[in-house]
């Protein structure tokens, strides 16, 4: 018998595996330049552009103030050019938003995590230009440097718009993207897929899918190969075809390689800590893969994480910070003085209102209603109000006209129980007005997640619950995305994802994001 070294068919196959290799070699270390490429000059420009926003803040703010004059330093006796002085300043901007990750990948795109970011950089920026006008000793009043930082944040946020506008319209031609391969059970593919379609500024661009399945007996990862029902449900939920890639214990990666794929998208099946999880993630990420997964909307990556050995015994430890005493005191401190602001600001309309619904039907011009607060604990909730006085005997009875029955579902588009001036005051969120009183009594919170009656609580799932371990809020997630127009899963999905990673500066977003829901209100009815 021949020996293996002289078998013709072993050295040719021998001589493919080699040729494949190089050559998958070869196209992986094509594509990360390729990736490196379009990240350093995408970066590159958003910095030349943000640089050039502070610049024409200052000089804006500088004009206006009439303080276009070289700064001079009687620490060290010399004159710094006006110019120069606004370059250096735009180059600590630019370094404190990288400095708080506004130039990821994953951030460029994105709408709510950018304008959190931003608002760190300018608190960032304004830190460092304090420290360094005091040790240069320059003469700019701090009014001057305060409007100089926050007109260059205001511009940036304006140009981040088109810009993000630009980069989300490349994605959708498959540019400034991840090629993506979905690896998961059929459902979870598709509602990935639909996921995805709707989160246009994520950069996965999905090339490829591949169907699996758990076997039970076993435990090993198999091929689900209902490929026809697969397709037509990519269809359904992409628009468009995708290639469907059969599983296989080898050669898998190199398969997702040959297509395109940078990143590899767990959607479900696989188990994070599992030993098909860590098997399957070691073979993508020796191919140069990058292995992203969904996790559910009870977990969470803001666990602070302490490890520590003890006698050959490893014991993990986490807590979410957030949930401290000092950080419970910062956002009890920070409804105080929001509601304080509010009041006092809000008072000649909240006084307008009362007058107008006294005058429509003589009725009180205050509602209350039972709510279930924080860790399940009932409580009044004041709003102005916007239907008719008997409105809570008919509920059940308008859900019914409508096809609906009582439960956390019900959302009813023209509920007959609304008067003239509550149209208008439930459309601008004026009747809500009111709460601020609840905020100072401490029973809600200015952000948080929507109050609901007992019968919604009775429907809540085992991890929606968990929205109760928070106080209810004014304003937060489903107030600002969407309102009624969401689905249940997407509404769930925000008000878990808010106890999970709140923090008071989260909080100034919404707060901030409510103004534009206010003037845009979709969703309210």
């Amino acid at each position: 018998m021949a020996s293996a070294e002289h078998n013709p068919a072993t050295v040719t196959a021998s001589q493919s595996d080699t040729t494949r290799s190089s050559r998958l070699a070869t196209t992986r270390q094509q594509r990360l330049t390729q990736v490196l490429h379009w990240r350093f000059y995408v970066n590159l420009a958003l910095m030349f552009i943000d640089a050039a926003m502070f610049i024409l803040a200052g000089a804006l703010i500088l004009g206006i103030r009439d303080e276009v004059h070289p700064f001079y330093s009687s620490r060290f006796d010399f004159t710094m050019n006006v110019t120069l002085y606004l370059v250096i300043a735009a180059c600590f901007w630019v370094w404190s938003l990288h400095f708080v990750g506004v130039y990821h990948r994953h951030i460029m795109g994105d709408g709510y995590q950018l304008n959190a970011l931003l608002v760190r950089g300018l608190v960032t920026c304004w830190i460092i230009q304090c420290a360094f006008n005091f040790f240069f000793d320059f003469r700019l009043t701090l009014t001057s440097l305060c409007l100089i930082d926050l007109a260059g944040w205001l511009l940036t946020v304006v140009e981040r718009v088109f810009t993000r506008a630009f980069i989300t319209r490349s994605r959708k031609k498959g540019a400034y993207a991840y090629g993506t391969v979905l690896v998961g059970s059929p459902s979870g593919i598709s509602h990935t897929l639909k996921f995805l379609s709707k989160r246009e500024q994520l950069n996965y661009r999905p090339v490829a899918v591949c169907p699996i399945r758990i076997n039970r007996d076993s435990d090993a990862i198999e091929a689900d190969r209902d490929i026809e029902d697969m397709q037509r449900d990519i269809f359904m939920n992409w628009g468009t075809s995708l290639p469907v890639v059969e599983y296989a214990d080898s050669g898998l990666a190199e398969n997702f390689v040959d297509m395109d794929a940078q990143t590899v998208m767990v959607t479900d099946e696989l188990r994070r800590y599992s030993d098909n999880y860590n098997v399957f993630s070691v073979r993508m990420e020796s191919m140069g893969l990058e292995v992203a997964m969904l996790a559910s909307a009870a977990d969470t990556a803001n666990h602070e994480i302490q490890i520590r050995s003890i006698q050959g015994t490893t014991i993990i430890t986490q807590r979410l910070p957030q949930y401290s005493v000092t950080a419970k005191i910062y956002k009890r401190v920070f409804d105080v003085i929001v509601s304080l602001i509010a009041l006092v600001l809000s008072s000649p309309i909240m006084l307008i209102t009362a007058i107008l619904i006294k005058l429509e039907d003589g009725g009180p011009v205050f509602y209350k209603q039972q709510r279930i607060g924080l860790r399940g604990n009932p409580f009044s909730i004041h709003k102005f109000r916007s239907m008719r006085v008997d409105a809570d005997k008919y509920l059940a009875e308008v859900a019914a006209q409508n096809g609906q029955k009582l439960g956390a579902r019900v959302k009813i588009k023209k509920d007959p129980r609304i008067t003239k001036i509550g149209h208008f005051i439930r459309k601008t969120s004026i009747d809500e007005l009111p709460q601020f009183i609840d905020v100072l009594l401490g029973t809600m919170s200015v952000v948080g997640p929507r109050p609901q009656r007992q019968f919604e609580v009775d429907e809540y799932s085992r991890v929606f619950a968990t929205r109760l371990l928070v106080k209810p809020g004014i304003t937060g997630p489903w107030q600002v995305s969407g309102r009624n127009d969401l689905s249940d899963e997407e509404s769930e999905a925000l008000d878990v994802a808010y106890v999970q990673n709140w923090s008071v500066m989260g909080d100034i977003i919404y707060i901030l994001r409510t103004v534009g829901t206010v003037l845009h209100p979709n969703g309210a009815y």
